[in-house]
């Protein structure tokens, strides 16, 4: 739980809840999903290093106070209900009877990558201490549903949920950002990145002719675009090579080998250690 930030979190004994379901998924989706329980009252306090996104498990209606970032509620919230807090902010709960809590991380850098992708860069998550919103729900539920069956569906089921976790979050919890955000690149910078890489994926692509394009001295850019999109130019290049290698073996009209040259990796291996890394997968198991 380290990864997730500053946390306390007590039952009513003082002991730390039961954490009934943790264990971490395979790949790099971004997300993780906990199932907590608090017997006879609960204690949270949190300044997260990830987005946090609770959802009211109990299935009878739960006396709870909630304070995050100016926001303060008293509430009977029922079955489902939500709260999220984005990554940075300070936020605190308590209520004195036992509850069941689903809670959902999400890493900054996913989030920001999505954004971007979704042709609305820089996003904000929104704060919100109470509310409810069934896709989400629906989505969190599948996700804890793997976590609690050792991953039935395999890593790229949970990939896909978590994506449409994701999606649901920037369309419905997010703020538009100011239409010129100082140190951010703005939507057509990365639209010229995005068309500029896809165009000469088959070759060597190297982080000053992407800073060229739009302007920028190679330091700035970098440190800029990570600022944007949650990674290094250099790792958004292997992500979009990535994405149109997994295109081509689901298509299965080429080889492995082939399908690396391309797409711009080194080899057969090299594509490989990539899909295993970020799916969780051989690339076998993608078609």
């Amino acid at each position: 739980m380290r990864e997730l930030g500053k946390l306390r979190w007590a039952q009513k004994d003082g002991r730390p809840p039961q954490l009934l379901h943790a264990e971490r998924p395979a790949g790099e989706s971004g997300v993780r999903a906990f199932r907590v329980r608090f017997d006879g009252g609960a204690y949270f306090r949190a300044t997260a290093l990830q987005h946090l996104i609770y959802f009211q498990m109990s299935p009878s209606s739960l006396r709870i106070e909630c304070r995050m970032a100016g926001l303060h509620a008293k509430q009977e919230a029922a079955a489902g209900a939500l709260a999220i807090g984005p990554a940075g902010i300070d936020c605190e709960a308590e209520s004195n009877q036992s509850a069941d809590v689903l809670l959902i991380a999400v890493e900054p850098r996913r989030l920001a990558l999505a954004s971007a992708e979704d042709h609305v860069p820089n996003a904000e998550l929104c704060e919100r201490v109470s509310g409810y919103d069934e896709s989400l729900l629906r989505a969190a539920r599948q996700l804890e549903s793997e976590v609690a069956g050792g991953y039935p569906r395999g890593p790229l089921f949970w990939s896909e949920v978590a994506s449409r976790l994701i999606g649901r979050l920037l369309v419905g919890h997010t703020s538009n950002p100011p239409a010129s955000s100082r140190g951010r690149l703005g939507r057509y910078a990365l639209e010229r990145i995005r068309d500029y890489v896809f165009a000469h994926i088959a070759e060597p692509i190297q982080v000053a002719e992407l800073a060229a394009l739009i302007g920028r001295s190679e330091f700035h850019f970098s440190r800029v675009f990570a600022r944007s999109v949650g990674m290094t130019p250099y790792r958004y290049v292997v992500h979009l090579r990535l994405h149109a290698a997994v295109q081509h073996i689901r298509d299965g009209r080429m080889g492995l080998a082939e399908i690396a040259a391309e797409t711009g990796f080194a080899d057969q291996s090299h594509l490989s250690r990539w899909v295993r890394r970020v799916h969780g997968v051989a690339p076998s198991e993608l078609a």
